[in-house]
């Protein structure tokens, strides 16, 4: 039986992570495993951590260097399958990790990516976001595209195999790890709606976006170069690259939107295809 270890890094987001947890604990299966790793929260979390420490695998509550350090901590100390992780706030649709495991044993990929719902404080639907591409390697390492990171599974082998996670990456920890795997791994894209990423009042991901871009350039450079990437064809990739994910960026919603779904509860929807209409 395939098994999988969800991580959760969580920083003074307690209001939120009650919810996440119990996203997580509906999806999981005998053998799977759920660590919920903390930075040392002052806000309650480490109670309500402990509370459920009978459904956890395992959890730590220390300082730690961000978010990238706390999913570190978390994947180490992973035995299973398959990896991911979900962040406080954000949720796992019911059915989504069993969908998961199935793709990968489906398609043979080391790693699976898939589309989610944004949705808003109060756990409703803004809009449904669609994670497809072409290319996943070129379209990272030449236009900067990132995948939904709260939709994305992938093999424990391929994470080894990449060496990890960079703790020392304060926001483009994901872009930097999903890009490394790209250029080594079998990704395969499919349509299933897998989990619903929160949009909130002082998210990081918001409030970090020039840090974030910032250490996105140095990671996809370090790769470039390591790859040892021609200056003209680099540019005309890029300007491929960059602009198609405008246009994708312009008509994905209006071509593949689910204005029907907008506003309802996030829990009465399942993991599943939304599209097209």
């Amino acid at each position: 039986m395939t098994r999988i270890t969800v991580v959760t890094p969580n920083f003074n987001m307690g209001s939120y992570l009650e919810e996440t947890m119990q996203s997580v604990f509906a999806n999981l299966e005998p053998g799977d495993e759920y660590f919920v790793i903390d930075g040392g929260s002052r806000d309650g979390s480490a109670d309500l951590i402990a509370r459920h420490a009978g459904r956890l695998t395992g959890f730590i509550s220390e300082p730690d260097r961000g978010y990238a350090d706390a999913l570190a901590k978390g994947f180490a100390r992973a035995n299973s399958d398959l990896i991911c992780w979900i962040n406080s706030g954000d949720l796992l649709l019911a059915g989504a990790l069993a969908r998961a495991k199935a793709e990968i044993e489906r398609t043979g990929a080391d790693m699976v990516f898939g589309d989610d719902f944004y949705i808003d404080e109060e756990s409703k639907v803004i809009r449904l976001s669609r994670g497809s591409v072409g290319n996943l390697a070129a379209a990272m390492l030449y236009g900067g595209w990132t995948p939904l990171q709260d939709a994305c599974f992938w093999t424990r082998n391929l994470y080894r195999q990449v060496g990890g996670i960079d703790a020392s990456i304060t926001a483009a920890a994901d872009y930097d790890l999903f890009l490394r795997m790209a250029l080594v791994g079998k990704l395969h894209y499919v349509p299933l709606a897998f989990s619903a990423f929160r949009r909130h009042g002082g998210q990081k991901s918001i409030a970090q976006q020039s840090t974030y871009r910032r250490e996105r350039e140095t990671a996809r450079q370090r790769q470039l170069q390591a790859i040892g990437a021609r200056p003209i064809q680099t540019a005309a990739q890029e300007f491929w690259n960059k602009n198609a994910a405008r246009v994708w960026a312009r008509t994905a919603h209006r071509l593949y939107g689910r204005p029907d779904l907008e506003g309802r509860p996030i829990a009465e929807l399942v993991c599943a295809m939304y599209w097209p209409r």
